[in-house]
């Protein structure tokens, strides 16, 4: 799997050749992952129906059923995800913060996110 890397405000990185890029590695599916999070059904112009139901399903009133259900499923439909070894989320609704974190088995090895949406 190539996957381009992100830059740490979330943009494209670009001018380093093949180090601009994660091949083969976990951290290409966990970076995959992560952008999927934070794709917003409705969001992407090609495909309506694509993205994360996030108003409705995920931080939604009455979301409790269907918050991690849906936020597992999005982990586990992503290109060399293989698995789920461990799941944990936290809502502060005070703050209205969601965080989501995993341990995840790719096709390339085991790793952890972490992230806040």
């Amino acid at each position: 799997m190539l996957y381009r890397k992100l830059t740490a405000d979330g943009d494209y990185s670009f001018g380093r050749g093949r180090a601009d890029f994660w091949r083969d590695v976990p951290e290409a599916p966990a970076q995959a992952v992560k952008t999927r999070l934070h794709l917003e059904r409705g969001e992407w112009f090609l495909d309506l129906d694509e993205g994360t139901p996030w108003r409705t399903r995920v931080l939604g009133r009455r979301t409790a059923d269907t918050r991690d259900p849906v936020t597992r499923a999005r982990i586990l439909g992503t290109t060399g995800v293989t698995g789920i070894s461990a799941y944990s989320s936290r809502l502060d609704r005070e703050t209205r913060a969601f965080t989501a974190q995993a341990t995840i088995d790719t096709a390339y090895g085991r790793t952890t996110i972490s992230e806040p949406i």
